[in-house]
């Protein structure tokens, strides 16, 4: 089945003019749009089902600033994944370990900050399924059980992603090329 093209133009000039009907039918027709892209970014469902009401809001109250229609769609998923980044910087905020009091060189923090932008670069590069399970199981520290069920996933699957995200990332900060390992084994 072929998706229609959203969202129509005619629909966001109206909505933008303060029609009711058509900001109330744009809201309902992003809502699927928003959805998934958002369940696509952030690290949990909730996250995803928050940052997507978070962007129908904004589209409601603020449909009216936007300049130029065509510019709808960039816009919301702009909103969708700054908010999803808010909320993963949140959730890595509360759980940041205690800073080691230790006093770093200038040439040390440059190499510590040269390894974290490797590390978080390459866990960027995974795929996302892969990336949502490694950063939930060790950069939150949730447990295995909680990340399958956050993430709809058997604990066996959940730990074969783990798995081959742990390897991704050791390959990809040794320099050698990753294995090629299958991405549907759940």
């Amino acid at each position: 089945m072929a998706e229609v093209s959203w969202p129509v133009e005619q629909l966001v000039v109206a909505a933008r003019d303060g029609d009711v009907e058509s900001i109330a039918a744009l809201v309902s027709g992003a809502h699927p749009h928003v959805r998934r892209f958002a369940h696509s970014l952030c690290v949990s469902p909730e996250d995803a089902e928050d940052a997507a009401q978070e962007a129908l809001i904004i589209l409601y109250r603020k449909i009216g600033t936007l300049r130029a229609s065509g510019a709808l769609a960039s816009w919301m998923f702009r909103i969708v994944r700054n908010e999803c980044l808010r909320r993963s910087r949140r959730l890595v905020q509360r759980y940041e370990p205690v800073v080691d009091a230790t006093v770093w060189s200038a040439e040390e923090e440059v190499l510590q900050r040269l390894e974290a932008d490797r590390v978080a670069a390459a866990i960027a590069s995974l795929p996302a399924d892969q990336r949502r399970v490694l950063i939930m199981r060790d950069v939150l520290g949730y447990r295995g059980r909680a990340v399958a069920h956050a993430l709809g996933l058997s604990t066996a699957a959940m730990k074969s992603r783990l798995h081959r995200a742990r390897a991704t990332v050791h390959h990809t900060l040794q320099g050698t090329p990753g294995t090629a390992m299958g991405d549907n084994d759940d």
